[in-house]
């Protein structure tokens, strides 16, 4: 077998299916088989309108919060907490290990240490002149 690395600038969705899918059996192989489950807390307002809210899934009993997006309305109000919390109990309920999460320096590092969060990597220079951190917080031992 003669094998050609080919680059492609405009991958499709097909294409990353199939680099997906040996990883996939890969993982399953050494990890066992899992399906990750989305998950997401709306924030709306009185018209019902989705101004912020927490987006993450479920994938080898962790919880991975992807997206945290606090309205301005609602910051110094509890309502990042208070999300943060909700998702906690989501994943208690999962019967998730733990949950992590990555944050830029810009944003919200200080935040996810004071709900307990512990950081166990960075990034320097992510964007260029800042960091990008990474934490988890165990619920379980």
């Amino acid at each position: 077998m003669t094998l050609r690395i080919e680059l492609s600038q405009n991958p499709t969705e097909e294409q990353r299916q199939a680099i997906l899918a040996p990883l996939r059996a890969h993982n399953a192989a050494k990890a066992g088989a899992t399906t990750p489950e989305p998950v997401a807390l709306l924030v709306r307002d009185e018209h019902d309108a989705i101004l912020g809210g927490l987006y993450g899934r479920v994938f080898y009993q962790w919880l991975f919060i992807e997206l945290l997006s606090v309205p301005e309305a609602g910051r110094g109000h509890g309502v990042g907490s208070k999300l943060m919390h909700m998702a906690e109990e989501f994943a208690r309920n999962k019967g998730c290990v733990g949950i992590w999460l990555d944050t830029f320096d810009f944003q919200a590092p200080e935040f996810y240490k004071k709900l307990g969060y512990s950081e166990f990597g960075e990034i320097v220079d992510y964007p260029p002149g800042h960091k990008r951190h990474f934490f988890q917080k165990r619920l379980m031992d």
